[in-house]
């Protein structure tokens, strides 16, 4: 049996209305504030992640699925949705358009890494990206409406993080002296953290070796090293959380997996979803666009993971599509009579279903009850029966009448 590659997954039909209901959460909730929807190209050129997503990253070190087009170009699956939407944004010219530039987006991603729980190779994100103002306003204004959407979710046990990674400028000073501090504790460093000292000794602080975890409580840290500039506009943010009832802990050891963050960073964690407990996170990336040769530009945004929402979501109170007709027959030769009336029951607006298994009439009403179905028209060689499923009230009409019967929503008494 050919079965899909690991870590991967089908949505099946009875994951597909909470998939929905989280879509539709999104909607209201980002669409609201302004943001537009956006859709990126599932693949892109490698050099777009490579640049923007930085390749000191895990992600493009080990992680990305990229292949040769046949042509002698480089392309490779969308591991994230920042560069890519900044890539658009140059691209169509957006910068010509009133400013931040808000959207969002729902796609699929691609990452080859080791498949656990909450965690695949192909995995979809919701994500929102306002572009072209430097206010802390925007980052706050980003991080509650992550929030709304976790608690539309009814996501368990909550917990943001909070950090600022300042400038550029203010980081790489900041490298040198992690980089120092790591050498002088080199010895108790793990192998894998030991690797990647000059190349990127902020992911230290992420490391899960005991004896790493412990040298790094020690180690100095960025939030202590931020410039006026950037520590009042992070007390902006701060503030602008507390007035709207965030709560949130700082973390000055918090390193989001991406090169491009400047200033504000975030994640939200859930205590359902056990070690791998990110359910999204994001922030401020005000270097990316010129690092894709675009205008410098500030931005800030955010992704969540759709499955880790689920996951730590629980049971989640998703309605059943509504069955407004099931057109059943109660004769062999009859089809073409219950496929037009079907047809002209959904054009006039009704979610209508036909009776396409063969079953008996007694098994077609069996069926339409288990689908919850509000009326059923049985249609016969004499004429057309037509049945209200909740008093049980059944009527003789011609054809053409069943569909305005059901419109006027008569019990048929």
């Amino acid at each position: 049996m050919i079965q899909a590659p690991k870590g991967t997954f089908d949505v099946l039909p009875d994951d597909a209305g909470r998939r929905e209901l989280l879509e539709r959460n999104a909607r209201r909730i980002l669409q609201g504030a302004g943001y537009q929807r956006i859709e990126t190209p599932t693949f892109e050129a490698t050099e777009l992640f490579a640049r923007g997503v930085g390749e000191a990253t895990d992600i493009v070190q080990k992680e990305m699925y990229t292949f040769d087009d046949g042509g002698g170009r480089s392309l490779t699956l969308r591991p994230e949705g920042t560069a890519p939407v900044c890539r658009a944004y140059i691209e169509h010219g957006m910068h010509k358009l009133p400013q931040p530039v808000k959207l969002w987006y729902l796609s699929s991603f691609f990452r080859a890494e080791a498949p656990q729980r909450g965690r695949y190779r192909q995995f979809w994100q919701v994500g929102a990206e306002a572009i072209g103002s430097a206010a802390p306003e925007v980052d706050a204004e980003l991080i509650v409406l992550l929030a709304e959407l976790l608690e539309a979710m009814s996501v368990k046990g909550t917990q943001l993080s909070l950090a600022s990674l300042g400038t550029p400028e203010t980081r790489a000073e900041y490298r040198d002296e992690l980089t120092a501090y790591l050498r002088d504790h080199e010895r108790q460093l793990s192998a894998d953290v030991r690797n990647r000292i000059d190349m990127n000794p902020m992911r230290a602080f992420d490391s899960s070796d005991p004896s790493t975890r412990e040298v790094m409580k020690g180690a100095p840290k960025l939030l202590d090293r931020l410039s006026s500039e950037d520590a009042e506009h992070f007390a902006q943010v701060r503030l602008l959380l507390d007035d709207a009832g965030i709560a949130y802990d700082l973390d000055p050891t918090l390193v989001r997996g991406l090169d491009y963050y400047t200033r504000t960073v975030f994640e939200f964690s859930s205590d359902a979803l056990g070690a791998q407990s990110g359910v999204g996170g994001g922030g401020r990336y005000d270097r990316l666009m010129e690092l894709l040769d675009g205008p410098p530009t500030p931005g800030c945004g955010w992704a969540a993971g759709i499955e880790r929402i689920l996951l730590s979501a629980g049971e989640l109170p998703v309605q059943a599509d509504v069955v407004d007709l099931f057109v059943a027959l109660a004769g062999a030769d009859l089809g073409r009579t219950g496929f037009s009336l079907a047809g002209d029951a959904r054009r006039a607006g009704l979610n209508a279903q036909l009776e396409l298994a063969g079953r008996s009439l007694r098994g077609q009403l069996k069926h339409a009850d288990r689908i919850r179905a509000r009326y059923v028209a049985i249609v016969g060689e004499e004429g057309t029966s037509l049945k209200n499923m909740e008093s049980g009230d059944q009527l003789e009409l011609s054809p053409n009448e069943v569909i305005p019967t059901i419109l006027r929503g008569s019990r048929l008494s």
